[in-house]
């Protein structure tokens, strides 16, 4: 509750913010002439964002995934209900950093600091824009982020179903189809947790009981309790790593695990651990089509003003 109420206090200070467009296909140029600097201002405030803090870039990673996974890529994982009735404090999404919202609040305050952008560009590009510069300003691929989507009114706490770390790879490959992704898409967006830690919870139950786990990597992490651990062994940059150590059982979650105990996934793990070009390439083509989930336009969205708020 006491970091419930810090999360709610922390996003309430951040200050206001503003948002119009025209419905328009996804398209990486959908800004040229509304607001030519965009890519340029977004990456510079996530630099200065990470420069701050090393939890901002997988935060922001992480925020991405959340806010598309759950009701499409429009930014309702930003809305604060007077009510609490939103998605960020539903349990499952209660793990989510508070470095992820003020990299993307930042962002779009420096978006809508110059005159020709103020109030024209939406909250899920910029999340979509920050989550992309996370990813390249961590060592990761630069990729083209397809752009035009509008930010969504409604954000319920019901609303949230999300994968779990216990998952095995039925139940990961069923969550991710649900979203009209595939198996490979499913292990590249896995990738994602090279950056980042885990709190305790979410690991201990599998130290000294998983067969799966590494007995010296499970030694290691009796000594994290209370506490956290780093889900790959170079946790602040973005790269194969996090393959690599499946191979030899140092997957940190349940879920990760089973992409390399299951036959069926573990030839995709070998490529990306031996490839780190391959995974890269195939994160950005999962990145991408996980960009388009939901997308809303303007019969069904808006462009807020504030990140937190529907207009």
């Amino acid at each position: 509750m006491r970091r419930l109420q810090f999360l709610a206090a922390f996003l309430l200070a951040l200050g206001a913010l503003s948002p119009p467009m025209v419905a328009a296909q996804l398209r990486p140029d959908y800004y040229k002439n509304i607001c030519p600097n965009l890519e340029s201002v977004v990456r510079g405030s996530v630099r200065r964002s990470m420069a701050q803090s090393p939890a901002a870039a997988p935060a922001t990673l992480r925020l991405f995934f959340h806010d598309c996974a759950v009701k499409g890529c429009d930014a309702s994982i930003m809305i604060m209900n007077p009510n609490g009735d939103d998605e960020w404090r539903n349990p499952d999404d209660q793990t989510l950093k508070p470095e992820g919202f003020y990299t993307v609040i930042s962002a779009k305050a420096a978006v809508d600091s110059d005159p020709q952008c103020r109030n024209k560009v939406s909250c899920a590009d910029i999340l979509a824009l920050a989550a992309r510069d996370s990813v390249f300003l961590s060592g990761g691929p630069d990729y083209q982020v397809e752009l035009g989507r509008y930010d969504g009114r409604v954000s319920t706490r019901a609303s949230v179903v999300l994968p779990h770390g216990t998952f095995n790879l039925d139940q990961l490959n069923g969550f991710f189809s649900s979203l009209g992704l595939s198996q490979t898409d499913m292990i590249a967006l896995s990738g994602g947790h090279t950056l980042g830690a885990a709190s305790c919870g979410f690991f201990q139950y599998r130290v000294g009981t998983d067969p799966a786990m590494d007995p010296a990597f499970a030694a290691q992490l009796r000594g994290s309790c209370p506490g956290f651990a780093f889900l790959d062994s170079t946790p602040l940059r973005f790269d194969n790593v996090y393959y690599r150590d499946l191979r030899g059982g140092k997957g940190l979650l349940g879920s990760d695990q089973a992409l390399y105990t299951d036959a069926r996934s573990r030839g995709t793990v070998e490529r990306y651990a031996a490839d780190q070009g391959a995974f890269f390439r195939d994160f950005a083509a999962a990145m991408t089509r996980l960009g388009r989930v939901g997308v809303r336009t303007a019969a069904d969205g808006e462009i807020r003003r504030d990140c937190r708020f529907p207009n």
